[in-house]
């Protein structure tokens, strides 16, 4: 058995939204101006749905948040993921989603931890425009 669409095509690809808090208050952020609006899911439920999703055809997880790297425990997640395998015994393909500011010290462990790929998201390049959103 394995997951599709409405229009028959595979899904292989789950979003982890590990919280919803961040460092940044950007304008267009609800979690900016407000603060996280909703609490936090212990990982071991964000594991237990992705151990049976991949078993359902899942190839590649994202994590993301708000700002993911706030979270404690996500090193740990990461490196549970990794130890999941695809339907084809293949690796797990997991990426993060980031603003950045963390990272520099977190990027080593992480890919030691199984980590594949990251998205850093930066709104501009100009500190002033930076500043403005």
């Amino acid at each position: 058995m394995s997951l599709t669409d409405k229009f028959g095509r595979s899904i292989t690809d789950l979003r982890i939204s590990v919280t919803d808090r961040c460092n940044y208050k950007c304008v267009y952020c609800r979690t900016g101006n407000e603060g996280a609006l909703y609490g936090d899911l212990p990982f071991a439920d964000y594991l237990r749905m992705a151990r049976v999703l991949v078993e359902l055809g899942i190839q590649r997880v994202r994590i993301t948040g708000g700002e993911p790297l706030l979270r404690k425990g996500v090193m740990d997640c990461v490196r549970q993921l990794a130890r999941l395998r695809t339907a084809d015994g293949d690796e797990l393909d997991i990426a993060l989603t980031t603003n950045g500011h963390l990272l520099a010290d977190m990027a080593q462990p992480l890919k030691d931890a199984g980590l594949r790929r990251v998205t850093v998201s930066m709104d501009a390049v100009d500190s002033e425009r930076f500043a403005r959103i």
